[in-house]
């Protein structure tokens, strides 16, 4: 197998601006130069009008911008949303190799970069960790970036427009599969893996990762292993059916893992970048809503008026104590809840840190005055912990291991 060329979607958005730092060739999506713009660069701007790109008052129906010299040009998009829907969402100006596919999408222009694999994977191993990792922790999640790429690109998505899951009066169940994109491969944000650019790379110790684990994936049984992986598990791993469809791995099953738990800041700072870091209190945390903070937010996020919040009781819970199934009873409606992404997506503004944890209802009354929600962990959990893995390269482990130790029963193969 050769290694893959692949798109990335980076932005979407009615304008886009950017720039190209050196000469680009500019083509149609037919593959036919533009006339007048054999070689552009500098600042551009691309707007939607009438159904098409708008793009130095000419229009078009997409554009590519093709670098003169791949190992040198780089463009630059501004203002990138990153962290879409989660608390440390913000937006930054980013940089990037390859090649620039301006599309429409309804009415929006979308950005997508189109990249081979192995320069794609120094980005992302420096986005979802710091580029100052230790070499042993980041050769670990090349691997598992490069598998995970790689497995979604055989694998069939949920219809782009229809829900994964299932709904009725009684219950809502609910996953978000990240492969679900129409028109290129993945996306640049944690829907899929992070993907920031050479904003990132910092040191040379990500591309040593990469060079260094060149085409390894893990393998099960002769097929790509599904590797996904979570900030920090809480202690235990989770299983995939407790997030996603109901079917299960054998490689994805529960780990005890006392790592997680012996991060101290110099660690830390290895594993989460620097607006990560904000966050403190992932590995034990609380949170307490007032009777009416809880109704009106589950008014915000359901659209559903439950009266007077009674109960969250929790039905089903996985191997690391996550919850998949939520009854929320209300004075005027009961509904169950799933799976573990709507149950965070449905008691929080944003997510809560994870779906792990324990409820505490405060006041004697039938309708309690306030719920305690005390927890553990951040991220789905399954699959291999970052803070974890980060401890277990600290602590000496090789990559190999650090793998094996998150995905049982697994090999690592060169596939090319």
């Amino acid at each position: 197998m050769q290694e893959p060329e692949i798109q990335v979607g980076l932005l979407s958005n009615h304008e886009i601006s950017f720039i190209l730092h050196g000469k680009y060739h500019v083509v149609s999506p037919k593959g036919n130069p533009v006339p007048n713009f054999k070689f552009v660069d500098g600042m551009q701007s691309a707007s939607m009008e009438d159904g098409q790109i708008v793009w130095n008052g000419e229009h078009f129906n997409g554009l590519l911008f093709f670098p003169i010299e791949p190992d040198k040009n780089l463009f630059e998009l501004k203002d990138v949303m990153i962290g879409k829907h989660f608390h440390w969402q913000q937006h930054e100006n980013q940089c990037f190799q390859g090649t620039l596919r301006l599309i429409i999408e309804g009415d929006e222009i979308t950005a997508i970069n189109i990249i081979n694999t192995e320069r794609y994977l120094t980005s992302v191993i420096a986005s979802e960790m710091s580029a100052t990792a230790s070499l042993e922790l980041l050769k670990a999640h090349a691997v598992i970036s490069r598998s995970w790429l790689l497995a979604q690109l055989t694998q069939q998505p949920c219809n782009a427009y229809q829900e994964c899951g299932h709904s009725n009066d009684e219950e809502i169940v609910r996953w978000y599969n990240r492969s679900a994109h129409q028109h290129y491969d993945v996306c640049a944000d944690d829907h899929c893996q992070r993907y920031q650019g050479v904003t990132k790379v910092t040191t040379d110790v990500a591309k040593e990762a990469v060079e260094q684990t060149r085409g390894e994936i893990l393998i099960y049984n002769g097929e790509i292993c599904d590797t996904r992986f979570s900030k920090c598990c809480g202690g235990v791993t989770e299983i995939f059916s407790t997030c996603w469809e109901d079917k299960d791995y054998p490689y994805l099953t529960d780990v005890i893992d006392p790592y997680c738990g012996m991060a101290d800041q110099h660690i830390l700072s290895q594993v989460m970048v620097d607006y990560d870091q904000q966050t403190t209190d992932f590995y034990h945390w609380t949170v307490t809503y007032t009777q009416q903070e809880l109704h009106d937010m589950l008014l915000t996020n359901t659209g559903i008026d439950f009266g007077d919040i009674i109960d969250l009781e929790p039905l089903a819970r996985g191997t690391s104590g996550r919850i998949f199934r939520l009854k929320i009873v209300g004075s005027q409606r009961t509904l169950i809840i799933g799976k573990e992404l709507e149950i965070r997506k449905t008691l929080s503004k944003s997510h809560l840190f994870s779906s792990a944890f324990t409820v505490e209802r405060q006041g004697e009354d039938i309708i309690p005055s306030a719920f305690v929600l005390h927890g553990a962990g951040w991220g789905h959990g399954v699959g291999l912990c970052q803070i974890g893995a980060a401890v277990m390269g600290e602590k000496g482990f090789k990559y190999k291991d650090i793998l094996l130790h998150y995905y049982k029963g697994a090999k690592v193969e060169k596939m090319y």
